[in-house]
């Protein structure tokens, strides 16, 4: 029998305790008795379904509560749950920002209209250093390219433990019309957010990269 991880994303969670804990990942393979190549794939599968007893088993190598690696109370709405009375916020490093953002997914794109600062979610994957995503030909996000500064703001909160992290980058936009580029943004299979026709990829080159991490105290 199988855990209700689906969408918790607990290979992140595996992976990012991990880390916390100082070990590799034939380290805690041996500590959990399973194989190095088991725990890759629970790391890098998009729908890991690890047993109960293996989550256990990781828990212990790690030391951390099972809990923390399946995400419990992810149901719960945002703001529900009791904040941690003493959260630890550390600053992530530039190369933990990179790691974050390496895998893709959902962000936004932070850039001012004229009804002000505005927030529009897109998918979006990375291109070296760069985030790439798609829209329309036409709109505000194609206006936003023109100007000096933007920003691209990509998180992971889970409430239930009181935790999360969040990445800021701040840089340039531009529309990608050369042939070459357009071919690599192309390549990436970035899905489209809301749908539709949108063929127009923009690219966003860091000036700066931030982030953050919260976790609980215990």
């Amino acid at each position: 029998m199988t855990s209700d991880t689906g969408g918790t994303d607990v290979g992140r969670r595996i992976s990012d305790e991990r880390h916390l804990a100082g070990l590799s990942r034939e380290e805690t393979a041996a500590r959990a008795g399973m194989a190095p190549e088991y725990l890759t794939y629970l790391e890098t599968s998009s729908l890991p379904s690890p047993s109960h007893a293996t989550l256990a088993r990781l828990a212990a190598a790690i030391g951390v509560p099972v809990s923390t690696l399946t995400g419990a109370g992810l149901d719960i709405p945002p703001g529900q749950t009791h904040a941690d009375p003493h959260p630890s916020l550390t600053e992530l490093t530039v190369e933990e920002c990179r790691a974050r953002l390496a895998p893709g997914g959902v962000g936004r794109f932070l850039f001012m209209s004229e009804r002000g600062p505005v927030a529009i979610p897109v998918n979006f994957r990375m291109l070296g250093d760069d985030v790439v995503f798609r829209t329309e030909a036409h709109g505000e996000m194609i206006d936003a390219t023109h100007q000096a500064h933007v920003s691209f703001d990509v998180d992971h909160i889970d409430d239930a433990l009181s935790q999360g992290w969040s990445v800021l980058v701040s840089g340039t936009a531009r529309v990608l019309t050369d042939p070459g580029e357009v071919r690599q943004a192309v390549a990436l299979d970035v899905d489209s957010w809301p749908g539709g026709e949108r063929n127009t990829y923009i690219r966003l080159t860091p000036t700066a990269i931030t982030g953050r991490r919260l976790r609980a105290a215990g």
